[in-house]
């Protein structure tokens, strides 16, 4: 079903503006997905010192519950992509959904470590698949000057109405059965959600934002394997998903509560309230940084996009610096710092999707976002995670959090210099088969 708005075909439509129909519906409704598995995935963060005081457990087995739970997307990650591609995304998301609320649920009568364990990984197999699904649909549905704009009203929208559900989360550990009453509410939500996917989600043509009405119209093989391991050979591709490996401050979203409460002395519901303003810095960020990341492809070119992620990069290094380095009394002075994480984190998202789907022909895009976010994101977030657990029973996290969210963030911004040479050159080789598949279809 083609659900681009008519224009004329011919070889300069890649370079138009194209506007899909129902676009913002779907974004909107994609918010809600991401703001409810948002939610679940930080019910275990923000109250594992609550489910460990039930269940009698540590920072290690936080970073196991981490670890797995990412770990997990690596089979499960291709195969939701590979079952939107057999059905629809429509269809995977609602499955993906109503599994994850299922699961999610049942957590909630966990009795002990391992249960907890099974039912969580398992959560975020069913889950997982959402988020490169959900990129792929932002590529396909704005062109490349509005991506940006895009991904980051989708994120900082998501970010903020979290860091509203962080704290209220937080409060759930005032009682002891609090935890699981968070398990059962977030279950619920997601089911529901599952549900108004099916009403309000309209499915949209791969490529419909690069061809325009012709989208329906033009050849392409059916991704394979073989085609996904080919995106390796693209250079910039290969820097992002090393890049990927560097990101360090993905660890704040798991051992940020955990820090404040076992090495600042703050209970879990006070700790829980830098949730609120992390949100709205990310909000900030996400959604100030497309449109700043609008305005410089206007007037630095594409190298305007690596100067930008690189600055970010540095910004949040100096951030957590004195985030997490100073022992300060005060939560206002930590919520404080945590607002400008989550704005300096804020900035990525709005710039490493576009400069990733800027370089991948629209129908391996989502098989793109798997390798990026569900295998090599994984792959770092699950060492991070697994190895920080373990390191911060021995030295502690301020130890951990100096080498991972500050010095290996510096060693990200350095690396990404290599973009400088490559991404020009790998974005107009897609703008050129775009262009060349139009002009075939044209004749």
């Amino acid at each position: 079903m083609n659900t681009a708005t008519t224009a004329p075909a011919d070889p300069t439509a890649a370079s138009r503006s194209v506007k899909v129909k129902g676009r913002w519906r779907n974004l909107s409704t994609l918010v809600g997905v991401t703001v409810v598995e948002s939610g679940e995935g930080g019910l275990t963060t923000t109250l594992f010192p609550a489910i460990a005081k039930t269940l009698g457990l540590g920072n290690t087995e936080l970073g196991l519950l981490s670890t797995l739970g990412r770990l997990i997307g690596v089979p499960f990650g291709p195969f939701w992509v590979w079952y939107a591609n057999r059905t629809t995304r429509r269809q995977a998301i609602f499955v993906s959904t109503l599994l994850s609320g299922a699961l999610a649920a049942a957590s909630g009568f966990a009795d002990n470590f391992l249960l907890l364990l099974l039912l969580q990984t398992l959560q975020a197999g069913a889950v997982i698949g959402l988020t490169p699904i959900t990129n792929a649909v932002i590529a396909d549905s704005f062109d490349d000057k509005s991506r940006g704009r895009a991904v980051g009203m989708l994120y900082g929208i998501s970010a903020v109405l979290s860091s509203v559900i962080g704290p209220l989360i937080g409060l759930l550990s005032l009682w002891e059965s609090g935890w699981r009453w968070g398990f059962w509410g977030v279950g619920a939500l997601l089911v529901l959600t599952g549900f108004l996917v099916l009403v309000f989600f309209k499915e949209t043509e791969v490529g419909a934002s690069d061809y325009g009405a012709e989208a329906a119209k033009i050849e392409y093989a059916r991704p394979r394997l073989k085609d996904s391991i080919a995106l390796m050979k693209i250079p910039t591709f290969s820097v992002m998903m090393g890049s990927r490996l560097l990101s360090g401050h993905l660890l704040i979203a798991v051992f940020g509560v955990q820090f404040l409460v076992t090495e600042r002395g703050f209970d879990v519901a006070t700790a829980a309230i830098v949730a609120l303003p992390f949100g709205i810095g990310y909000f900030l960020g996400t959604v100030g940084g497309g449109f700043v990341v609008s305005a410089l492809d206007r007037r630095g070119g594409p190298n305007a996009r690596v100067v930008f992620l690189q600055t970010a990069q540095v910004l949040f290094a100096v951030v957590a610096f004195f985030a997490t380095q100073f022992d300060v009394g005060s939560i206002a002075f930590y919520a404080a710092f945590w607002g400008l994480m989550g704005l300096t984190q804020g900035l990525n998202p709005g710039v490493n999707r576009p400069i990733l789907m800027s370089v991948m022909s629209p129908e391996l895009r989502a098989q793109g976002f798997v390798i990026y976010l569900t295998i090599f994101e994984v792959i770092g977030w699950a060492a991070f995670t697994f190895v920080a657990g373990v390191l911060a029973d021995a030295f502690g996290l301020q130890a951990v959090f100096l080498w991972v969210l500050v010095l290996l963030m510096l060693v990200n911004a350095a690396f990404l210099s290599l973009l400088y040479r490559c991404y020009p050159r790998d974005r107009q080789r897609v703008d050129d088969l775009i262009e060349s598949r139009l002009a075939a279809e044209a004749k």
